[in-house]
């Protein structure tokens, strides 16, 4: 509200000093106009631009249109043409082409003003320095400063979308810079719940066991108690803060697992520990590819962390079953007795989760599909997993999945894969506008940005968005800069031929005083042709014409002086035949 008003009020006080000027040059024109008309030369014309400038705002054809009409009303002054308003008329001119950004409705504007102004002329039977002035000044108070005021504009929209896109580039810098945090922040996330939880687990099992040894004292048994509860809370502890740092799908699906490790390790390790595993495996095995079986190891080592947590005296059944095109890996823990362990719960729902959103990313990228829940006997977890990771799973690019993680940004993908390319967003998530701009936002932080966006790119390649539009913006302003140089000249070719023709019937017609002073009356017009110009005055004015002749005489007129811009005196010859009847002049001004 507050930068409303501020606008408003600087907007105003724009138009003020914009009236004053004009108003000034008006009131400068009034006082060197001679006998005038107070109302109509001075009152009518301030009252007409009061209104004129601020319509140039919302309405600025409008404006050129009233400002015209006092041009006209200068048009039908008996004196000369010429007046202040034409200043007023090129002003406004210049704000429509500054602030209408189309063509079309501006020029009907302005040559329905130039069609008023030559049928004003033709209406008043109007003296050919009229002519002149409404075929050369008024249209070029019209069109010159429109295209002064276009170009203006499009210098401005150049100026303002080349800081648009550096705003665009620094925010897209500090994007890429908070992406690569996110990327360490998840890579930090997994290592810690995929080694150091699974690790923690078995140690607060191997703690429990030893409590049951018959060699200790009670005193040995309660440090062991306290030592189990200790690890259990640092278990607590490491998922909470893999809750914070955890970021959302699109990670590396090989971080944080070991790399010469199998699953018959993983469940030898948990058995020596003490935890009461029982496993079986049916089926040939048959050659896994690297990323499945990574997969598969996941799903046991999630599955053997969570019931460690959340049940670790039950026992737990792991299952892994090879099929003709897929690999079944069940893993079943049963539900701990009321009267349990402090540390038990309902079962994995529980806890924080994140192990099994992050299992059901995995199994979802690699083509298989994962299943958890209670169910009759405990707490199951059931992966499929096809033996060839897919075509999805190779490129990094995730398929769909009911499971997603919180955390990420919309928009932002996951991290580069180590090969350097950029990995594909996640299928359902809003793409990346400003990693689509360019697979490298480092290194398009040019120190020239606005130069670097160059429209000449090489054959196939795609143009980002803001480097179109700084290019149709160019073009525009060039368009503008050209236009701006190539209309005069077509002016010139359509009014000039037009000036020069009307200035040599001036210049053919002047009758010298001194030659119109040898012309005696009574005499055949063969002796007196030397005397005169190559031929009459074709625009006389109305009471030129309007003015008494002798019964039956052919009256012809001319010019006294050379002067183009201003009115002079005629000469009138009246014809009997071919002698000159009468001669007379006729003053510059009307009786």
């Amino acid at each position: 509200m507050l930068n409303t008003r501020t606008t408003s009020a600087r907007s105003a006080r724009g138009d003020a000093a914009l009236w004053t000027v004009l108003a000034a040059a008006t009131g400068y024109g009034f006082r060197d106009a001679g006998p005038a008309s107070l109302t109509l030369d001075l009152v009518l014309p301030l009252a007409v631009l009061a209104v004129a400038v601020p319509w140039s705002r919302r309405r600025p054809g409008a404006a050129v249109v009233l400002v015209n009409g006092l041009c006209v009303m200068g048009l039908a002054d008996a004196s000369t043409p010429g007046n202040a308003h034409v200043l007023s008329l090129a002003a406004l001119s210049c704000l429509l082409g500054a602030r209408v950004a189309g063509a079309r409705r501006p020029l009907l504007v302005l040559a329905g003003c130039a069609a008023v102004d030559l049928a004003t002329c033709a209406v008043l039977r109007a003296q050919p320095v009229w002519w002149f002035y409404a075929l050369t000044v008024l249209p070029a108070a019209l069109l010159l400063p429109w295209l002064a005021g276009r170009h203006w504009r499009g210098r401005r929209q150049l100026v303002r979308e080349g800081w648009r896109l550096a705003r665009g580039l620094e925010e897209r810098q500090h994007l890429v810079a908070e992406r690569a945090r996110l990327t360490e922040r998840a890579e930090i996330a997994a290592d810690m719940h995929d080694s150091l939880g699974h690790a923690l687990s078995l140690v607060a099992l191997g703690a429990g066991a030893l409590e049951l040894s018959p060699d200790l004292t009670d005193r040995d048994r309660a440090d062991l108690a306290d030592l189990r509860g200790t690890i259990a809370d640092a278990v607590e502890q490491v998922r909470e803060t893999v809750a914070v740092l955890r970021d959302p799908p699109g990670r590396d699906t090989s971080a944080g697992l070991p790399v010469n490790d199998s699953v018959e390790d993983l469940l030898s390790r948990a058995v020596a520990s003490g935890m009461p595993v029982r496993w079986e495996r049916r089926g040939a095995s048959p050659p896994l590819s690297s990323p499945v079986e990574r997969g598969m190891y996941r799903v046991v080592q999630e599955a053997l962390t969570n019931a460690t947590k959340h049940a670790p005296d039950c026992s737990i059944s792991v299952r892994i079953t090879h099929e003709p095109d897929r690999t079944r890996v069940s893993v079943v823990n049963a539900v701990p007795s009321a009267g349990g362990p402090a540390h038990a719960g309902a079962g994995p729902a529980s806890g924080v989760g994140r192990g099994l959103t992050g299992l059901q990313e995995r199994v979802t990228v690699l083509g298989g599909s994962l299943r958890t829940g209670s169910a009759s006997g405990g707490f199951h977890v059931t992966a499929v997993l096809p033996h060839r990771a897919t075509a999805a799973a190779r490129t990094g690019t995730p398929a769909p999945g009911p499971v997603t993680a919180p955390g990420r940004p919309a928009g932002i993908p996951g991290p580069a894969s180590p090969s350097g390319t950029a990995r594909r967003p996640d299928p359902g998530t809003a793409p990346d506008p400003i990693a689509a701009m360019d697979p490298d936002p480092i290194g398009a932080m040019d120190p020239d940005p606005i130069g670097a966006m160059d429209p000449d790119t090489a054959p196939g390649e795609v143009l980002p968005e803001s480097a179109e539009r700084l290019a149709s913006v160019r073009s525009d302003a060039r368009r503008r800069s050209a236009l701006a140089f190539v209309a005069p000249v077509v002016a010139a070719v359509f009014f000039v031929p037009s000036a020069v023709y009307l200035a040599w019937q001036l210049t053919t017609s002047v009758l010298p005083p001194s030659r119109f002073d040898e012309l005696t009356t009574g005499r055949p017009r063969a002796e007196l042709a030397p005397l005169l110009p190559a031929r009459a005055y074709p625009y006389p004015s109305d009471h030129a014409r309007s003015a008494p002749r002798p019964p039956g005489a052919r009256c012809e007129f001319y010019r006294s002086g050379r002067d183009l811009l201003d009115e002079v005196d005629l000469y009138r010859l009246c014809w009997s035949g071919d002698t000159l009847l009468t001669k007379d002049t006729v003053p510059a001004g009307r009786p």
